[in-house]
Parts: C-alpha cells; sequence; structure tokens
C-alpha cells in the first residue's frame, strides 16, 4: 500500500484505527488483541487496520511511525489521534469515546 492507497482509504472510512507494528514486538503481540476488542466491543463504527511496518517500511515512514506500537485514529479522513510506544487501553479508549459519541450520536 502506498501513501495515496492509505489517505484513499482513509477519507472513504467514517473512522479507522490503525495499528503499526512489527512482528517482533512482544508489547504489540500482547497489546493489539486488547485494542483490537475494545473497537469491536466498544466502537463498532470504527475500522480496524494492521499495519506491518517491517512490510510497508516507506508507508511508516511517510506516516513518520520510528517506534511501535504506533496508533492512529482517523475521523471523517483527519488523523485525530496518535499514540505511540507507552500507552494505555483505558486512557485510550476514554480519548476515542471523546470523539467518536461527537461524530456518531
Amino acid at each position: 500500500m502506498n501513501i495515496e492507497e492509505f489517505y484513499q482509504l482513509m477519507r472513504n472510512t467514517d473512522a479507522a484505527l490503525v495499528y503499526l507494528s512489527t512482528k517482533e514486538c512482544n508489547v504489540c503481540k500482547s497489546l493489539r488483541p486488547k485494542i483490537e476488542g475494545m473497537i469491536q466491543g466498544h466502537f463498532p463504527r470504527i475500522t480496524f487496520l494492521y499495519i506491518d511496518c517491517d512490510e510497508e517500511k516507506e508507508l511508516a515512514a511517510q506516516l513518520t511511525v520510528f517506534a511501535v506500537p504506533t496508533i492512529l485514529l482517523f475521523f471523517d479522513g483527519r488523523e485525530s489521534i496518535r499514540k505511540s510506544r507507552f500507552l494505555g487501553v483505558d486512557e485510550l479508549r476514554q480519548e476515542i469515546a471523546r470523539i467518536y459519541d461527537l461524530m456518531f450520536s
């Protein structure tokens, strides 16, 4: 996927959470199911997208992702939240909820 395809996808999706990591990242492996479950359970209108930074190096660089895990949240094609490295699931859920409720309630 190139950067144009990525932003086209973001523009065509009401809301998307992009989870960027690598297969070697142990923190990423344990965090991903928690984040994905949170999205499915609390925010059904958000699309979850996983990107492996080792496979999509150019895309990761163009998105200025230099540490994993990195989470990008897009609403209406615009980046609204960016979290990297150390993040709490509850804190992220609260941040998403504020924007999600405004967008979809």
